[in-house]
């Protein structure tokens, strides 16, 4: 079984295309998140976890919801994380949180997709984000054959400055840079709602047909990156960057 968790899409594209390639179910983690419930599933298939990189890691949220849930059946889990560059030392944290479920981790593939987090960074244009995504395809392929075969994923070197990112710089990055307060609507906003519904810990309400974020953010970006209008900004940060969310079926053949 796959689960996965999503902010724009990435996840969830390289989640349905290991779905197909598979022949394995597929289920989104998102409405369970949302309304804070503990997922019961039951698998015979390894247990393949599909989520974004957030400071060299999995989402907080993500691996939340993984420890309040009860999985049953298989034992095997593998981690497949879509990054804009690299996961750090993500794979040792991997492991903790498959020992502490019961699992055996079978490893950590980073696969590198477009990058979404413009609270920070920059996204790339359509244009730009083409090619990025043809050339993830091969890495989910090798994902597809190692889950096939039973075989770990292979390891990569893990530097000092890997173990930095993913330790003290994503603690750092949770208590300094994990707010709402810098998002802004502007006059575009045409009250449509998305944000509000799109959002995964339901922390947006609509006051007077306008966004207003709550304290429960997790920065996965699926507010900014998908208004309709481009209405939404992150401080200063965000103007004039790209808004991404990964296209429909961007794998296909």
């Amino acid at each position: 079984m796959i689960l996965y968790f999503t902010g724009t899409g990435n996840s969830r594209a390289c989640a349905k295309w290991l779905s197909s390639a598979l022949d394995d179910s597929c289920t989104d983690t998102f409405s369970f998140i949302r309304n804070g419930i503990a997922g019961e599933f039951t698998s015979q298939t390894p247990w393949v976890f599909v989520a974004p990189t957030y400071s060299w890691r999995l989402p907080r949220v993500f691996a939340e919801f993984l420890r309040a849930s009860r999985l049953s059946g298989a034992r095997d889990a593998y981690f497949v994380m879509t990054c804009g560059a690299d996961i750090g030392a993500a794979a040792r944290y991997n492991h903790a949180l498959s020992a502490w479920l019961g699992l055996r981790c079978r490893g950590t593939l980073p696969v590198v997709m477009p990058e979404n987090y413009i609270a920070m960074f920059s996204a790339p244009e359509r244009e730009e984000a083409l090619p990025i995504l043809a050339a993830a395809r091969p890495t989910l392929e090798r994902a597809a054959a190692c889950i096939r075969a039973g075989a770990d994923f292979p390891e990569g070197r893990v530097s000092l400055l890997d173990r930095l990112k993913s330790g003290i710089v994503n603690d750092l990055f949770y208590r300094f840079q994990v707010k709402a307060g810098p998002f802004a609507v502007s006059n575009a906003c045409i009250s449509c709602g998305k944000c509000e519904r799109d959002c995964p810990l339901g922390n947006i309400r609509l006051e007077q047909g306008r966004p207003v974020w709550g304290g429960r953010c997790t920065h996965c970006m699926a507010c900014i990156c998908g208004c309709p209008t481009s209405a939404i900004e992150y401080g200063k940060i965000s103007r004039d960057k790209p808004r991404y969310q990964c296209p429909e079926d961007p794998f296909r053949d």
